[in-house]
């Protein structure tokens, strides 16, 4: 139902009146990973899987969502509309009309339908495009343009301050200033960014292991506290370095004596990971995309052996896409210790690629995969 006229439909049925359509892709991200709170360099793509929104107004005062995936509906007062999140999907809508509010919109009621096909925890940032295509219906229907990386912003703190997930603006970033057969270099400091062409012929094939580890003492915050831990190394000695984003390699030869193991391997991913994602916009730019598998390898190896962030499954899954036809790069997507890979393939054998790639890892390990080939795709936009 990746269509707009069926949810059309749909929201026609449901509330009696047509809605306008808006559409927000999901991502996936090409390298750069634990750069964001370095305040370094990443690169993502908006995908072809999308989450729509249809909206239309009420004179009733109520504010009323339904979701084709839950099939389910929730309503509310426009007037006096939760302000905690409640641990359910319409906590995502729900947020964006509080963080509204708060900016000092008046909200009236609305009839909103949403429908996407973005899998649900694939590491393809469902909730994202969730946020930004809310966000981007909502703002429509009370007469307001919002750039998009002020809307962006406004969606990371429906995440960060509604929801209560800690996570960055990447998500947002990519799905609501993604255009079609490029990827964005945005720099996480200042919120500029480029956008560097990824070739029609080129598909994007993300290999989901459906494995997802949890390892004691080796998270998201452990690797967090030991990279900064590093950084913190180096200002010591030259000052001006509140970010591994303003180290370099040459500070690690001189003072990485000074740091405990695991902080010199956690900042040596995080400053090479930088330059990798700086050098890869720069090859695309070029039309290199040897250059870029080259700096995916690497980019894996590095997650994997200095940020220790991979697993054996995602190791294997990446290893066994090596020498298959079509493949110009793979490696580890994402927050890491399982998850998705992705996959850099010609167009014209990426069919080939993902079935083979499934078989293999299939009867390497006995799980079955979740393969799917995208495109690099254009940003949240609505839909006439």
């Amino acid at each position: 139902m990746h269509d707009p006229a069926a949810l059309r439909s749909l929201h026609l049925a449901r509330f009696q009146a047509v809605p306008a359509i808006f559409v927000a892709p999901g991502r996936v991200n090409l390298i750069g990973e634990h750069t964001d709170y370095a305040e370094g360099f990443v690169m993502p793509v908006a995908i072809d899987f999308a989450t729509l929104a249809g909206i239309s107004p009420r004179t009733d005062g109520k504010i009323v969502v339904y979701s084709e995936n839950y099939g389910e509906e929730k309503t509310f007062e426009a007037a006096a509309p939760p302000t905690q999140a409640g641990k359910h999907w319409s906590d995502y809508p729900l947020g964006v009309v509080a963080i509204l509010a708060g900016e000092g919109y008046k909200i009236p009621g609305f009839s909103l339908s949403l429908w996407g096909d973005v899998p649900l925890g694939s590491g393809l940032s469902s909730s994202a495009a969730l946020e930004v295509v809310t966000m981007l219906a909502v703002t429509s229907l009370i007469g307001v343009a919002i750039p998009g990386p002020v809307l962006a912003r406004l969606c990371q703190r429906v995440e960060n301050e509604f929801v209560g997930a800690n996570c960055g603006i990447m998500d947002q970033f990519i799905s609501a200033n993604g255009k079609e057969n490029h990827a964005l270099l945005l720099d996480c400091r200042d919120l500029s960014f480029k956008l560097a062409p990824i070739p029609a012929h080129i598909a994007l094939v993300i290999a989901n292991t459906m494995v997802k580890h949890s390892i004691a003492g080796g998270d998201y915050p452990t690797r967090r506290r030991e990279s900064e831990a590093a950084c913190a190394v180096i200002d010591s000695h030259r000052g001006g370095v509140p970010f591994l984003r303003d180290a370099t390699l040459d500070d690690l030869e001189k003072w990485g004596h000074e740091m405990e193991p695991k902080s010199l391997l956690r900042a040596r991913h995080v400053i090479s990971e930088d330059l990798r994602t700086v050098a890869a916009e720069k090859a695309l730019e070029k039309g290199d995309l040897a250059e870029v598998g080259r700096l995916m390898a690497e980019a894996h190896r590095s997650y994997s052996k200095d940020f220790e962030g991979s697993c054996v499954e995602a190791d294997l899954m990446v290893e066994l896409a090596q020498d298959l036809p079509g493949l110009i790069g793979a490696r580890l997507t994402g927050g890491g210790f399982g998850g998705c890979t992705i996959n850099l393939v010609e167009q014209s054998q990426a069919k080939a690629f993902a079935a083979e790639l499934g078989k293999r890892y299939a009867a390497k390990t006995g799980i079955e995969p979740q393969i799917h080939i995208c495109h690099a795709s254009g940003g949240a936009h609505r839909l006439e």
